[in-house]
């Protein structure tokens, strides 16, 4: 058995965080997956996983040979891509990371539109609000909502990104409209845990300087979702991505307020680690998600 067979399954084993999900994750037996680990670890002259009844983790080797394993057989996969892409053949699986704030908005169709249209391809999406580390935990790109700062990482950008601040209007009627960012100090608020600020909210003064105001909320919940159910609900005023707030901003459910304070210089990004093959699989992924953005402006 060669060594790259006992490498991929060694990567396996480590994602899917034991034997028994990694064996009906790639439809081969926990025996045989086992076989190869431990061949893998005779080869080597080293312990790769601490393995008990109830526990199942790396060990320091363990640590180094997932992080270049991953390295390596990517650098080999992306060359067979490259290949495979020269006579028309593009297949695979992609790892990719996502926030749950993208796939549950209208844009996570932009996913499902990609995996209907190219059947050839596995699409393997991870949601989770953090920012994970893509070469370390072997993601192939992640969706970004965010400004964009300086990075190790190639982005391309999708679709501009901003947010609203926004309230029922008996909310409004009721306590007034806020017309400087300090005056929501004073009044109820609705907090999204997931977002980067939570209780204290990025604005801008007159002069464009980046300022924050200490909110106080009657409801926090990790879902933008829930956290416009609740603004509708009239609890509070509420920051939500803007594609978020959009049906509840169309149908009159909810009113923008200090649109002039707001940050502006988001976006949606598509991210991926610098690599000497890109491999097609992903290329085709971020470019159908490009067209599907430019198609949808709204």
């Amino acid at each position: 058995m060669d060594t790259l067979t006992r490498m991929r399954a060694f990567i396996d084993v480590v994602e899917a965080e034991g034997f028994s999900a990694a064996a009906r994750k790639i439809g081969r037996s926990k025996a045989l997956l086992s076989k190869y680990v431990r061949e893998l670890e005779d080869e080597l002259g080293a312990l790769l996983l601490n393995r008990t009844t109830r526990q199942f983790s790396l060990t320091e080797a363990g640590h180094t040979y997932y992080r270049r394993a991953t390295e390596i057989v990517r650098e080999i996969d992306s060359l067979a891509d490259a290949v495979r892409e020269s006579s028309g053949d593009v297949r695979g699986r992609i790892k990719l990371s996502a926030p749950r704030t993208f796939a549950d908005a209208p844009v996570g169709q932009s996913l499902i539109d990609f995996a209907k249209d190219h059947p050839d391809i596995v699409l393997d999406i991870h949601l989770d609000d953090r920012f994970v580390d893509l070469v370390e935990e072997g993601y192939d790109l992640a969706i970004r909502i965010t400004r964009l700062e300086s990075s190790s990482l190639i982005a391309r950008k999708l679709a501009p990104f901003g947010i609203k601040v926004c309230g029922a209007p008996a909310l409004i009627e009721k306590l007034g409209r806020p017309e400087r960012p300090n005056d929501l100090a004073r009044m109820p608020c609705v907090i999204d845990t997931n977002g980067r600020w939570l209780s204290n909210w990025a604005f801008v003064n007159e002069q464009g300087e980046p300022t924050t105001v200490a909110v106080t909320a009657r409801l926090e919940v990790n879902s933008p979702l829930s956290a416009r159910a609740a603004a509708v609900a009239g609890l509070g005023f509420a920051t939500l991505p803007d594609f978020i707030a959009r049906p509840a901003l169309d149908d009159g459910t909810l009113v923008p307020v200090l649109d002039e304070f707001l940050p502006t210089g988001g976006g949606i990004y598509a991210v991926y680690p610098h690599r000497r093959y890109l491999p097609a699989k992903v290329r085709v992924f971020v470019d159908f998600l490009v067209q599907w953005f430019k198609q949808r402006p709204d």
